[in-house]
């Protein structure tokens, strides 16, 4: 899996910050942005955090390019409906039918087994597809044979508020482990280029209390296990 960062909202710590102000400063938003300083936007944006007062975190976005996720974590991605979603078109666009085209999950890959009767059930699959294709039927059509591990592409953008709550519930141990690692690649991307609005992101329990129903019994230590581990 790919994912890289396509575009995001300049200054971003300074524009949440200078958000949260312009509530309660005589001034303008351009005075406030410029004459930012980051020790304080540090302070702020920690006590917005903490005080859940998040919808300032929605002036900035972030838009990715993610290649090679399967769509069984395409389907579950769209369930975060505050965000914006292209994805590649099987209607449109013919199957490869490389069967490396499809995402094999590590329990498979690693029961020899296992690897042998899903590799063969892909190649049947592909096959048919590209027989279909070839008496006529249309993509739109050929394409229900395709297993939900078929690779796709998409581009997607989400605000910082909804990045942290899609953070929170992804990277969480008990998250499926494609939809996981999609998080942690984008996590890594984000603190890059907004450390402050993000120093803070990720599952509950790294932050003290797990906030879910079943524990999972093993809680991140810190930043450094969730996302390096």
């Amino acid at each position: 899996m790919d994912v890289i960062l396509l575009s995001y909202t300049p200054e971003p710590d300074a524009l949440v910050a200078a958000a949260a102000r312009i509530c309660y400063r005589d001034v303008t938003a351009g005075e406030l942005l410029h004459g930012e300083e980051q020790k304080l936007s540090e302070g702020l944006i920690a006590d917005l955090f903490r005080s859940g007062h998040l919808s300032t975190f929605e002036h900035v976005s972030f838009t990715f390019g993610i290649d090679g996720l399967s769509r069984v974590a395409s389907h579950q991605l769209v369930r975060h409906r505050v965000a914006s979603f292209s994805q590649q078109s099987q209607r449109y666009v013919k199957m490869s039918p490389d069967p490396e085209s499809v995402v094999i999950p590590p329990s498979v890959s690693e029961t020899p087994e296992a690897l042998r009767l899903y590799t063969e059930a892909v190649k049947t699959s592909q096959e048919t597809y590209r027989a279909l294709i070839e008496a006529g039927i249309p993509k739109e059509d050929a394409r229900f044979i395709l297993p939900h591990g078929q690779s796709t592409r998409l581009v997607m953008t989400m605000n910082a508020r909804e990045l942290h709550h899609f953070f929170s519930l992804r990277l969480c141990r008990r998250a499926q482990w494609e939809i996981h690692e999609l998080a942690r690649k984008m996590l890594i991307l984000c603190r890059e280029k907004a450390p402050v609005l993000f120093g803070k992101a990720g599952p509950s329990c790294i932050y003290g209390k797990c906030n879910e129903t079943r524990n999972c019994g093993k809680p991140y230590r810190d930043m450094e296990d969730l996302l390096f581990a």
